[in-house]
């Protein structure tokens, strides 16, 4: 029998070939072996590999690109076709140089994002459509270029969409392993204070919307967006905090336990028309000192409210809200400033 000599390059340079390029179906290579005294021809089948792990998919819980604003996922494709750091870096601080600051008026306390490493600030607001409208501003331009990331992606949508972005979204920019940290963990804050800012905004135009104020009220409710958030997932405002936890709620003990004649309005009203299983009323005005002035309130005008009652199930967070802000509507529009709700369903306790 005669055999031929096959040069180790062409083999070396095949099989190579076959593993940089992993395919999902079989394929055959024809190798031609130069001709001596015959033509023989020998046929190599590609050997199957594992995936690559950067061609693995994303993780069933990250939120799909699909779900994302419009703008907010063009974003997403951008930074995902880059793959230097560098370059996303650069495209970072485009963001920033091209962000129109906000007025110096909006860079109160009520709009500073907390837990970032720089000064960050944020407003909203809602346009004739009832959009949502952002604007933000920092002192540290990297820091505005991820301010004005979501500026740019969540601005001009309705309250719906900019809620419902999970903040693992930023998994999808891959920007964890250009940004330190502190720097992950205040874009995320960032993120969740946009959200509670629309959310706010959307049940402040609903319920008056449905009320008998005035224009001129309604207006001022829309234009009211100066939210401040607390370590946890708060926010309060002229109307509502919206909370999911209530680890702080006990931690006032010795101050606010005593209701005045607000805080025992609010408690008959809500224990009438929700019959909850759980309530606490806690007034905590005395932490705001600076509101503590609107006539007719006398100086109760900040109030922790927990409520767990069957008469949220179903009900979204927003609804719940809306639900209990328009129950106290009286009260909210004679001095009573801020509410921050809890608002769970016994099933939901029961959980914990």
């Amino acid at each position: 029998m005669s055999s031929t000599r096959i040069p180790q390059s062409l083999l070396s340079g095949r099989l190579t070939a076959a593993f940089l390029k992993p395919s999902k179906t079989p394929s055959y290579s024809t190798l031609q072996i130069p001709r001596l005294f015959f033509r023989k021809t020998i046929t190599f089948q590609r050997m199957s590999t594992k995936q690559p792990v950067f061609s693995s998919s994303p993780s069933a819980s990250i939120q799909p690109v699909e779900e994302l604003p419009p703008k907010l996922q063009e974003i997403v494709k951008l930074f995902q076709g880059v793959q230097e750091p560098k370059a996303k870096y650069e495209q970072l601080l485009f963001y920033g140089r091209n962000l129109n600051p906000v007025e110096p008026q909006y860079k109160t306390s009520e709009n500073k994002v907390q837990g970032c490493v720089s000064q960050v600030w944020v407003r909203a607001y809602l346009d004739g459509d009832k959009n949502v409208i952002f604007e933000a501003d920092s002192d540290s331009v990297l820091t505005k270029g991820l301010a004005a990331l979501l500026v740019q992606g969540l601005s001009g949508r309705p309250v719906e969409e900019i809620v419902k972005v999970s903040p693992d979204f930023v998994v999808l920019l891959g920007l964890q392993q250009s940004l330190t940290p502190s720097r992950n963990n205040g874009f995320l804050n960032m993120l969740k204070l946009m959200q509670k800012k629309a959310l706010q905004l959307y049940v402040e135009f609903e319920t008056a919307d449905n009320s008998s104020s005035s224009a001129t009220t309604e207006k001022g409710l829309l234009q009211n967006s100066n939210l401040v958030p607390n370590a946890d997932d708060n926010i309060v405002n002229g109307g509502i905090k919206s909370s999911e936890t209530d680890n702080d709620f006990r931690e006032h003990s010795g101050m606010g336990n005593v209701l005045g004649d607000r805080g025992m309005r609010i408690k008959e009203t809500l224990e009438k028309e929700l019959s909850p299983v759980e309530l606490e009323i806690e007034d905590v005005s005395y932490q705001h000192a600076g509101h503590a002035g609107v006539r007719g309130s006398d100086g109760e005008t900040h109030f922790n409210v927990k409520v767990v009652s069957q008469e949220f199930e179903g009900k979204s967070l927003v609804k719940r809200h809306r639900l209990i802000y328009s129950l106290l509507q009286e009260e909210l529009q004679s001095g009573l400033h801020a509410l921050s709700i809890t608002a769970k369903t016994p099933a939901e306790v029961d959980k914990q």
